[in-house]
């Protein structure tokens, strides 16, 4: 993985940790301890399937470019599905707060997509990849008449 990469993950990791860290402090005044175990496996629910699926895109994205991005927005929309599924599975359960899980999920959700997006926008990424070092002139193609 390059480090920019990396800084991409860590730019969106590190919001839904604080995000998910509130929520558990939230949800601990609000209901209990259940409510905090509750927002805890939700943070990291969403960090696990996010994190995994981002490292999925950066391969797709070397190995395949041009299904990149079509393989994003499938992407993304597998994880809001598994998502939901983890809702469902976990709806009454006795574990934790199913309330303070779900809306942590959504939430910490929604800060991974924000702050992601927010790191690409401030990334300075070349859209064209010059050929040489040496700054020499490319050769014209055309007939030498």
């Amino acid at each position: 993985m390059r480090s920019d990469d990396v800084r991409f993950l860590m730019q969106a990791a590190v919001p839904t940790a604080i995000a998910g860290a509130l929520a558990a402090v939230i949800s601990a005044l609000a209901v209990g301890g259940k409510g905090a175990v509750g927002a805890v496996v939700a943070t990291l629910v969403v960090m696990l399937f996010m994190g995994i699926g981002f490292v999925v895109l950066q391969r797709t994205a070397k190995s395949l470019p041009h299904l990149f991005q079509a393989m994003g927005l499938m992407l993304y929309a597998a994880q809001i599905l598994l998502l939901f599924v983890f809702l469902a599975a976990f709806k009454n359960t006795t574990l934790f707060h199913p309330k303070a899980f779900a809306i942590t999920l959504v939430a910490t959700t929604l800060v991974w997509i924000g702050a992601q997006t927010r790191a690409h926008m401030k990334a300075k990424i070349l859209y064209v990849e010059p050929d040489s070092v040496t700054g020499s002139k490319p050769e014209n193609p055309g007939s030498k008449s």
